[in-house]
């Protein structure tokens, strides 16, 4: 049963105290490392190991570039983007503040949400600063390279049927998630990490309160015990550790909302656009970068690509550094928002190096670029994906 609330009542009180007696939050190096792997096949139950995820800086990783040949996703190689620690939250007390402009305020807990009628969407995160690290000039955040993405199942109630218990009252516009997670923004200026839906967004059925990711309850990492979920825009508006839904009728002119997340001084893109549905994007998963393959010998060149701008309709790759580009065939992708897999048969026929790029095309005829975007915040660099590979013949000639 979903509880009302008090009039007036605002935030869900917080336990702080790392209570939660589930998996801890995965510790992190403060630069890149080589991807670890698994304690063995006997520890995961005889499956291969999985690598986890890359280490970018303390509270950041990325997921390593090998994941993307298949089409899914393993939680331990996910990407994690945190903007500040993690906070430590007991599943048993949580309960979720639903206020604002509503006929009713509620308080549903983690038992209240799941005995709501829940789905499970198979779709892509990606952080909106995926790819910074190749931009110039080099602008300020987290140096991603191009593993801020990955492709999950997350299960749990629409949040359209949390609205709908609410009532939003007739001047409601906006839907505000606010997570659990707070910090500085600016000198003196403490603000929590929260982002605004438009009410007709967030009543889509595919928008999530969801508290499961790949079969498995959310870890530390990816926001137990419930975040939110927004299919085909990129990750920042699916608020992790979710405190409270707030609806209103003003915009919501939160940090993260007005001040950062928006395109400034991008060539083609309006001055402050905000960011939201994700760019086109194909990446290479197989060959790594640094491969030696053998002259004569096939190779599957493999990857998956993604769009929020309506389904990919081609993957081109080339072989010889965007001379001539050849048809990838596309695999059937798992739901219209995940990521669709894509294979290339390549038998490179001379030793030497070569520089293998993909490229990816949607439905409404967005491509790729073959060179960096450039943007003051360094969002939304979508550029084609190119992996080096050396070719050497059997004497090792290369």
């Amino acid at each position: 049963m979903f509880d009302n609330a008090a009039p007036g009542e605002g935030a869900p009180t917080i336990d702080p105290r790392p209570v939660d007696p589930g998996e801890p939050a995965r510790p992190r190096s403060g630069s890149r490392g080589s991807a670890k792997a698994d304690a063995g096949t006997a520890a995961s139950g005889g499956r291969p190991p999985r690598p986890e995820a890359v280490p970018v800086d303390s509270l950041n990783a990325e997921t390593p570039m090998a994941a993307f040949a298949g089409p899914l996703t393993p939680t331990e190689s996910f990407f994690v983007r945190n903007h500040f620690p993690a906070p430590r939250l007991d599943a048993g007390s949580w309960a979720l503040a639903v206020g604002g402009a509503v006929e009713r305020l509620l308080r549903p807990t983690l038992d209240d949400l799941r005995a709501l009628p829940h789905r499970t969407v198979t779709l892509v995160l990606e952080c909106a600063g995926n790819g910074r690290s190749r931009m110039t000039p080099k602008p300020p955040g987290v140096e991603w390279r191009f593993g801020a993405a990955g492709t999950a199942r997350l299960t749990g109630a629409p949040l359209a049927a949390v609205l709908e218990r609410a009532g939003p009252r007739p001047e409601a516009a906006v839907v505000v998630l606010t997570g659990a997670d707070a910090g500085e923004v600016a000198p003196g200026r403490t603000e929590p990490f929260a982002r605004a839906l438009s009410l007709a967004d967030a009543r889509d059925p595919d928008v999530l309160l969801a508290w499961e990711m790949n079969g498995e309850p959310l870890t530390p990492d990816h926001g137990r015990p419930l975040r939110a979920v927004v299919p085909g825009r990129y990750a920042v508006d699916s608020v992790k550790w979710l405190a409270e839904v707030r609806l209103q009728a003003e915009p919501f002119r939160g940090f993260y909302q007005e001040e950062h997340y928006r395109f400034r001084g991008e060539a083609g893109t309006p001055e402050g656009a905000a960011v939201g549905r994700l760019r086109v994007r194909a990446l290479i998963g197989r060959p790594a970068e640094g491969d030696v393959l053998a002259a004569g010998a096939p190779v599957e060149v493999a990857g998956t690509a993604w769009s929020g701008g309506g389904a990919v309709t081609s993957v081109e790759v080339s072989a010889d550094g965007g001379a001539t580009w050849q048809a990838a065939e596309l695999r059937a992708a798992p739901s219209p928002h995940a990521a669709t897999p894509w294979r290339f048969a390549w038998r490179p026929r001379a030793p030497g190096s070569y520089e293998l790029i993909a490229r990816a095309r949607d439905e409404s005829g967005a491509v790729q670029p073959l060179t960096p975007r450039a943007n003051v915040l360094g969002y939304g660099n979508n550029e084609a994906h190119r992996v080096r590979v050396v070719v050497a013949d059997a004497a090792g000639r290369r």
